[in-house]
């Protein structure tokens, strides 16, 4: 008989009813500044979570003030000269004492070419979606450099290092390896 009665107790079932009922006690006992810093965190969550989505396409172009930065391969179309260049330890000035290198780029014939302040190179251009890559080989004529011997396999190996790109208001054209800006021209 005392099987009966356990096994009685093990078939009940709650109902919604009971439920419901269990859900108000639970409601009612809860504080009201308790239920406050629960909506205040699902509020909060819910708008971090809105910012991470709206931000996903934050680099395909943005906007700041009157700053455009976009990384539309055509946006390379045309000649641009280096004014800044990350590593050495030289003023930029000793690297490039006679002249400064050049980017020229023909999107439409898929070719780069410039001078490296000394030598001329020319190659492929490899670009698409913000990425660019330097890494194909690259024809350069041989001349002899001088003082300009360091500023050119300067320029060169910062080249191969380099894997994507921004434009800004269409005169500034920044070379990045990973995050780090490592090259800048303007555009001539």
């Amino acid at each position: 008989m005392a099987r009966s009665n356990l096994r009685t107790r093990h078939r009940h079932v709650p109902t919604d009813e009971n439920i419901l009922t269990n859900f108000n006690c639970v409601s009612a006992c809860l504080s009201s500044s308790f239920k406050i810093k629960i909506m205040k965190t699902f509020i909060f969550s819910a708008l971090i979570a809105c910012l991470a989505f709206s931000s996903c396409d934050a680099t395909k172009g943005t906007t700041v003030g009157t700053t455009t930065t976009a990384n539309e391969v055509s946006l390379l179309e045309g000649t641009w000269e280096l004014n800044y260049i990350t590593g050495p330890r030289i003023a930029f000035d000793g690297l490039y004492p006679n002249k400064k290198p050049t980017l020229v780029v023909d999107v439409a014939g898929k070719k780069i070419s410039g001078t490296t302040g000394c030598n001329s190179y020319t190659g492929a251009l490899v670009a698409g979606n913000g990425d660019i890559s330097f890494k194909q080989p690259l024809a350069v004529t041989r001349m002899m450099c001088g003082e300009g011997l360091l500023g050119e396999t300067t320029y060169l190996e910062m080249l191969k290092k380099i894997n994507k790109f921004t434009v800004t208001d269409g005169n500034t054209l920044n070379l990045i390896s990973g995050d780090i800006a490592m090259m800048r021209f303007t555009k001539k």
